[in-house]
This record gives structure tokens, C-alpha cells and sequence, in this order.
């Protein structure tokens, strides 16, 4: 089987304004010398147009932040898998520690996200990690395990599909797992993904996400079972984003 190519996705999170828009100039412009890695820009809502535009034509997609399991409807504020794919979006984060904890998402309603971002023809990036308190406990291989089976739908069983690993304690908090302990958790979704899926699941792409920055982006990108990284705080600024790019080739 081939080697599935890498994949550096930015999560911008709810930063950023229309000033913000020459870093993603600047990021096409630095993309378009790196051909053995896929990237992919997720902005807030209100600049979704605005940096579609921007990356029109270019190497780096546009990605959503999160989407509503429906089509259409009356749900207000909410945004559709099939409005992202309107805007031209080729991916969408579904799961997000953050969109769990503070949004009250069960496994079901992150299953039937990624169901509607497959039904859109979105490539679904789907958000599995576990708490300090579940490291601590010891139950990380477990609690994985559960949000594998809980939110990826039968339909996600396509090459397109994306899985992030991020431990919930190391997103914005400068602290990342060891080496070992990214290597285990990433054999142990890619063994699961198998069982379950079969070569389909062998296609499937685990990212690694949790204060990625340039100075250990390539450490992590090296480990066993990482296909790439989802990125925080460092996707907003080109200059980082495009070093941890490059630590792909």
C-alpha cells in the first residue's frame, strides 16, 4: 500500500479578524513549495468567504470549524456540511475536545456529524482524546477506544476520513505526551481502524494535535502512526505553520 501523504491542518479556533488575511496570503505563497504534504486552513465563520477566496487555486484547502448533522433547517446560528462544501471547503473538524466539554456533544451527535460531512463530500476530521484525569487514571488506551467506536459512523469507512489525536490536557497548554506515549496511542487507533474497517481503515489518516509548534513539530511527525497534525495557536501566524509544514517533507 502506498504511503499515505501527510496532513498539516490549522484550527483556528475563534481568533481571528479580515487583518488576518495576509498571513494566509502568505501561506499559499510558502505552500506552493511543499508538494508532499497536504494542508488545510479551518477559519471562524465570518472569514470562511474571505479565505476561500484567498486560497482559491492554491495547495491549501478550506476547512470548517464544526457543522450541523442536518442539511437545512431552523437551527439558528448553526452551519451545515453542505454550506461549508458551498464555500468550496473540503474538510470539517467534528468532535473537538473543546465542542465536547463545553457544548455538551455526546459520541452520537459527533457520529452524525461526520455522517452529514460525508454526505457533503467533506473529508471529516474527527477529534478523539482523553483528560488528564483519564491519563492519570490510566484509561487512556480505553477512553479512545470509546470515542472511536461512539463517533465514527460506518460511513467514514473512505480513504477521505481524518482522526485527530489530541489529549485534551496538552491543547493550549504547552505540554505535549512523550514520543512513546503519541506512538502508543496512535498504534493502538490504527489497530482499531483495522479491526474494524479493514484495508479502508488502513487509508485513514490519525493526525496528532496539542501545542504542535515548529520546535517539536518534527519530533512528533516522525513517530510511528502520525500522518500529520492538527494545529492550534500555531496556524495563525504563516511563518510557524508553514515550518511545521515542512517538517512533513
Amino acid at each position: 500500500m502506498a504511503e499515505r501523504r501527510k496532513l498539516v491542518a490549522g484550527n483556528w479556533k475563534m481568533n481571528g479578524l479580515r487583518a488576518a488575511l495576509p498571513e494566509v496570503r502568505a501561506m499559499v505563497d510558502g505552500a506552493r513549495s511543499l508538494d508532499r504534504v497536504d494542508l488545510a486552513v479551518c477559519p471562524p465563520a465570518t472569514l470562511a468567504a474571505l479565505v476561500g477566496e484567498a486560497l482559491r487555486g492554491s495547495p491549501v484547502a478550506l476547512g470548517g470549524q464544526d457543522c450541523h448533522h442536518k442539511a437545512a433547517g431552523a437551527h439558528t446560528g448553526e452551519i451545515s456540511a453542505e454550506m461549508w462544501a458551498d464555500l468550496g471547503a473540503r474538510f470539517v473538524i467534528v468532535g473537538h475536545s473543546e465542542r465536547r466539554q463545553f457544548h455538551g456533544e455526546t459520541e452520537a451527535i459527533v457520529a452524525a456529524k461526520a455522517v452529514a460531512a460525508c454526505r457533503a463530500g467533506l473529508s471529516p476530521i474527527i477529534c478523539v482524546g482523553e483528560s488528564l484525569q483519564e491519563r492519570d487514571a490510566g484509561e487512556t488506551l480505553s477512553v479512545v477506544a470509546r470515542q472511536l467506536a461512539g463517533s465514527v459512523p460506518d460511513d467514514a469507512a473512505r480513504p477521505d476520513t481524518v482522526i485527530a489525536y489530541e489529549p485534551v490536557w496538552a491543547i493550549g497548554t504547552g505540554r505535549t505526551p512523550t514520543l512513546a506515549q503519541v506512538e502508543e496511542v496512535h498504534q493502538a487507533i490504527g489497530r482499531a481502524l483495522d479491526a474494524r474497517f479493514g484495508a479502508a481503515g488502513r487509508q485513514i489518516r490519525v493526525l496528532y494535535g496539542g501545542s504542535v509548534k515548529p520546535d517539536n513539530a518534527a519530533s512528533l511527525l516522525a513517530v510511528a502512526g502520525v500522518d500529520g497534525a492538527l494545529v492550534g495557536g500555531a496556524s495563525l501566524k504563516a511563518v510557524d505553520f508553514l515550518a511545521i509544514a515542512q517538517a512533513c517533507a
